[in-house]
């Protein structure tokens, strides 16, 4: 991966990349994201910095077409985090969460490709790895279940719960009249 690419957004919305001098679409952007390239997305006139703007138009493309990787219920619970005092948590737990998944994506890929190289299967290592991925995972999981959590009203104390009459005595207990 190089420095990254230089493209211009013009005022009649065409994109044009200055390092091969020829205008782009949100596809080829995508193609180039995919390869691997960083890319930089300006205003022509201001200068201003639209990569984000972009890229979130490159992934509404994506996600109208084929099986969508943002189910709605995911995009709600995003939603509902923006101005809320966990932004910020949420930030950084998505961006964690798809490095995480990344790094852990090339690590199986090296394995694999360990496994069909090595002459015995070392088939210890894939499971430490899988071992480790699913701890990785519940940990983070259980992280964001917990600020989630802390955002519900509490659940009664079992105490508090209403409790049928007679519930806590033994079976066979005769009850004496009067008692």
């Amino acid at each position: 991966m190089g420095k990254e690419r230089l493209i211009k957004k013009y005022a009649n919305r065409r994109l044009y990349d200055a390092s091969i001098s020829k205008h782009v679409t949100l596809a080829d952007i995508r193609q180039l994201i995919v390869e691997g390239e960083k890319i930089r997305v300006v205003e022509d006139k201001t200068n201003e910095d639209i990569t984000r703007l972009i890229l979130l138009q490159v992934i509404a493309e994506q996600e109208q077409f084929g099986k969508p990787i943002l189910s709605t219920q995911l995009l709600e619970s995003i939603i509902r985090f923006y101005g809320a005092p966990m932004q910020d948590f949420m930030t950084r737990y998505l961006e964690t969460s798809v490095e995480t998944f990344m790094r852990q994506q090339d690590a199986v890929q090296k394995q694999i490709s360990q496994v069909l190289s090595a002459a015995p299967p070392p088939m210890n290592a894939m499971a430490d790895l899988a071992r480790q991925n699913i701890e990785l995972w519940t940990r983070m999981q259980e992280s964001m279940l917990g600020a989630f959590a802390s955002r519900r009203p509490p659940e009664p104390a079992p105490a508090e719960r209403e409790e049928p009459s007679g519930e806590g005595e033994a079976p066979d207990a005769e009850k004496t009249p009067g008692t």
